[in-house]
Order: structure tokens, then sequence, then C-alpha cells
């Protein structure tokens, strides 16, 4: 059912109502006996769910929350898959995708009244619940709306390992296979979503992690950082804008159909539209040098990782991103890493699914260069000229140079926040 613009506008005003309360009176008002993570050792389904009852204990530490922060097709699926796979993380993958469909159904009367401001608090406030592990929240968003917490409409839930096992999934539904080639062996073996047990899944997790591509700026979570009730860290992922773009061409072939015309002819169509790469180089300069200036609210908060680094040592750059949020590596992830970046894992893509995090990952780190033209990279290079240069990626001056791969474009170079 569509969203009403009655109901859009409540949102709106509840979620701009979230974003000045005076947060840091929270702290004190939060010292009570349930502040902090619980974790759930025995819970019958269908019983209440309360974090002071007898069933719940303090956990060893407190909860911690960590959003990979990125834009689209710059990784951000394999870098997210690398958090998946720890046993003590509960991870959801583009959870503000239903946050952005529910406006967008919305009628054009309401949409008028919608602005950048409005819709990045309704991302924060569900961001918020999440990270608190109120999976009921998302019912404002995802449609048709579920009943008695139940949805079978939960974006891309097969990516999340938490969402496909117990308490969620029974063991016997979960114990298939999760490494099938799509994204509905989840909902067939283990049915609809039920959103009270995914609650209580999250509570019993260390860490809670989400990946998106919607928030245009690190600068746009401050409030979310600033937060007593959150612990939360922004690993950044950056790409080269060449291969962002190579990646989209191919991903979305019918919105950068221009840019292929473009691409094989050499000639750039009237039509074709700049804005979109130039706004993705803007943004992704603007939260690098917000991150790495180091300002106080993201003190010891804030990773920067180039999605070329993390695919030509993807062992090392895992560590550190482990090590980051807190987390000792799996042997889980450990194992996941070696069957995804190997020489082998190219052949494991082959159905071609556009999110599909299996890979020769150092193959495929500048392979963009064999996909491009030179006129079309030029044109990026001049769009996003202070971006390449910000981030460590080197220019090409011909097409001979843009095709010889044994030359790397990607300069030897550490991200560290000048006040740390």
């Amino acid at each position: 059912m569509e969203c009403s613009w009655k109901t859009v506008l409540l949102l709106v005003c509840a979620s701009l109502g979230v974003q000045y309360t005076a947060i840091r009176t929270l702290r004190d008002s939060l010292s009570g006996p349930c502040q902090g993570a619980y974790r759930c050792h025995s819970r019958r389904h269908g019983e209440p769910l309360s974090l002071c009852d007898d069933g719940w204990m303090s956990a060893e530490s407190p909860r911690k929350h960590i959003l990979v922060f990125a834009t689209t097709r710059s990784g951000s699926s394999f870098t997210g898959q690398l958090l998946n796979q720890h046993p003590e993380v509960f991870y959801v993958f583009e959870p503000l995708y239903h946050v952005q469909q529910a406006f967008t159904n919305s009628s054009s009367r309401i949409r008028r009244t919608l602005d950048r401001r409005a819709l990045l608090g309704a991302y924060r406030d569900l961001l918020l619940n999440l990270y608190t592990c109120d999976l009921h929240f998302m019912e404002n968003y995802i449609r048709p709306e579920p009943q008695d917490h139940v949805t079978t409409s939960f974006f891309r839930r097969s990516s999340s390992h938490a969402l496909c096992s117990p308490p969620v999934c029974s063991e016997e539904e979960a114990a298939g296979s999760s490494d099938l080639p799509d994204e509905s062996w989840c909902p067939r073996r283990c049915g609809a979503l039920n959103l009270s047990l995914a609650s209580v899944s999250c509570l019993s997790k260390r860490l809670v992690a989400v990946k998106t591509v919607r928030i245009p700026e690190v600068g746009d979570l401050r409030t979310l950082t600033e937060d007593p009730r959150l612990d939360l860290k922004i690993l950044h992922l950056v790409r080269d804008p060449r291969a962002i773009l190579a990646s989209r061409m191919t991903a979305f072939s019918d919105q950068f159909r221009a840019w292929k015309i473009w691409n094989v002819t050499g000639r750039q169509p009237r039509y074709v539209d700049l804005s979109q790469i130039t706004s993705t180089c803007n943004d992704m300069a603007a939260s690098a040098e917000t991150g790495l200036q180091g300002p106080a609210w993201l003190h010891g908060r804030y990773l920067l990782v180039r999605y070329e680094d993390l695919a030509l040592h993807p062992e090392t750059k895992a560590t550190e991103i482990y090590r980051f949020v807190g987390l000792e590596m799996d042997r889980r992830v450990r194992t996941w890493i070696s069957k995804n970046t190997n020489s082998n894992a190219s052949a494991q893509a082959d159905w071609n699914y556009r999110y599909s995090t299996a890979r020769d990952s150092r193959a495929t780190a500048e392979n963009w260069r064999l996909r491009l033209g030179f006129d079309v990279v030029r044109k990026i290079q001049i769009l996003c000229n202070h971006t390449l240069a910000l981030l460590g990626y080197k220019l090409v001056q011909s097409a001979a140079e843009l095709r010889n791969l044994s030359a790397s474009l990607v300069e030897n170079k550490t991200f560290q926040p000048l006040t740390w």
C-alpha cells in the first residue's frame, strides 16, 4: 500500500523533532540499571521483550556500532561482508533503502515539501533505532506494511547472516548453504522475517553493523556520533571515481546509456549527465577532508579505507578494520577472505549478479582501465581532479598510459586524522 502524504509528514516531523533533542542530557537519564548492552540467555517465542527481565544480563562490554559509509559501486558490499562473517556481528545491508522508497512512493504534494534535511533526519532516526536493536521501527517504511511484525519485503535479507540464522531462522531451516549465488535462498529456507526475533538476535550480538550508500557526507552523521546511547564508528570506504563510473556503467546500463555511447564512440553526447559523478566526487572529497581533519566529534571514530588497498591486501586491511571496530578477526572471516579474493573467485561470479562479492580482488582493483576509453577518463579527471589528488589516485595523460596495467595508478599513501 502506498505511503500516504499524511504518514510521511508525520514521520518527517518526528524526524526533525529527534534532531533538535538535547541529546547530551540523555547521558544522566540512561545511567540506570538498564543502561548499556544486554544479552539474551533464554526467552521463549511469544514472551514480551524486556531488557530488565531476569532472562537478560549485562554483556561483558557495551555494544559497539559501525557504519560502512560509501557511495554506490565503491566496493561497499564486499566490505560489509567482511564484517558480516563474524559471529558476534549483527549486519544489515542498506536499510535506508526502505526510507528512500517510502518517500519516493509518497504523493507528489508531500515530495515537494521534502528537503535534504528532512530525508537525512529520517535516515538518522532509522539508524538510531537499528543500532539500539529496535527493528520494529522499520515498519514505518517497509511496504507492504508488516503484519504482526512479520514481513516478506526486507531489502536483501539474504545479505545478513544474523537475519538468516537462529533465533530468526530455526536450526533446521538455516542448515542449508548460505553461499548460493542469489538473494532468495534465505526467504526460501527461513520464510518471512519476524522483526521481533530479529531484534532479539541483534541484542545478542556485540556489534551492530550497517552498510549504506545513501548518506551524502560524513558530516550528516554528527548527531549520531555524539549520541550517548551509541558507540558509533564510521568506516569510510572510497574508490577511484574512474573505477566507480566504470562499475556503474556495467551494473546500471540503462541509467548510463549516454556514457556507454560516449565510451564506444569517443564523442560526448549532448545529453550526457555529468552531475552524478561530479556530486559523487564532491561528497567523497568533503567527507574525507572532514574525517582527516580530526574534529572532536570524530575523534577515534573515523577510518578511511581505499577499496584498492583492501583488494590488493585483503587480510592486512581486514585486520586493520577489525582493530578499528574493536573485534578480533575470526577464523571464519579469514576463510571467507581467502575464498572470495583468490584467483578462482571470479569464476564464482560468472552468474553475473551485480552485488556479487566473489572476485579475484588483485585483478579487479584496476581492470576498469581496460574498459573505459581515454576520452571518458580524461573528462572524469577534469571533473574530479581534487578528489583524485586528495585520495592518492594518479592521472593518466594518454591512452597508452591508461592501458599499461604494470604501472599502478594508486599511490602508496596512508590516511590518518590530523589530531590523533
